[in-house]
Parts: structure tokens; sequence; C-alpha cells
């Protein structure tokens, strides 16, 4: 038997994000063997507002947000009978999601979109587009 593929699914809790979940779901209800790690990618506060915070209840913020955002496609991989791990992280979602792909040893990445196409990546900038440029590994896109 070989070992499982293990996917990152970075999730902001949208529909996009569900419809990620729900693709290596239906691959899992095919027989593949996945490992799946979800991953909530949360702003950093910054300016006089992160002055009067401590560290630690902004990281307990952060967390606990980021939970949140996680909550229901935990709640749907644990339905499906699997076990999936969840990671919170604060910074730039497209470079965390690589350098968490990357520290976790992850084979692909799978990933919902906003649909903004071309010109809104453009102009507003897109994750995705950050993650399949500068991957060294599979990216999924689902609209």
């Amino acid at each position: 038997m070989s070992a499982p593929l293990r996917v990152l699914i970075p999730s902001d809790g949208s529909d996009p994000s569900h419809r990620a979940v729900a693709h290596v779901l239906s691959l899992a209800a095919r027989g593949l063997s996945v490992d799946v790690h979800l991953l909530n990618v949360q702003s950093a506060v910054r300016g006089s507002a992160a002055a009067l915070v401590s560290p630690r209840d902004l990281e307990g913020y952060h967390r606990d947000e980021g939970m949140l955002a996680l909550a229901e496609s935990i709640r749907q991989i644990e339905a499906a009978g699997l076990k999936p791990h969840a990671h919170v992280s604060v910074g730039d979602p497209g470079e965390v999601i690589l350098a968490f792909a990357e520290r976790l040893h992850c084979e692909q990445i799978v990933m919902g979109t906003h649909g903004r196409g071309l010109v809104g990546t453009f102009l507003l900038g897109s994750v995705a587009h950050h993650v399949v440029v500068h991957a060294t590994l599979p990216v999924t896109l689902l609209r």
C-alpha cells in the first residue's frame, strides 16, 4: 500500500474553499488515500491596534479566528471519516501557503478561487495566481 497523498487546502471559510474540500473528499471517496492539511492565513494586525494588544492576545485572536474559518471544512472532512490537520498562520497568504506546502512536504495544493478573472488578477492581485506561479508542486484550482 502506498503512502497517502499529502494535500494542502488553503481555506478562508468561503464557498470556493468548501469546493476545494469537496473535491479532495471526492478523490478519497474514489479510493485515493489522502492526508489532508487545512490552512487558514490571517492578516497581521498592524499599527496602533497591534501596540494596544499583547502578543499573546493577538496570537489567541488569530488562532480563534482561523479555527472559526476552518470549522466547516474540519466538520466535512471528519464526516467523511478522515482526520484533518488544521493550521493557522499570519502573513501574506500566497507566501504562507507556499511555505506551509514546503514545510509539510505536501505533494499537491488544492484551492478554490473566487473567479475574478484576468482583470481582477491584474488589478487586485490574486492569492491563487501567486501560488500557481511560484509553486514547485501541482496546484489544482477550483472555481
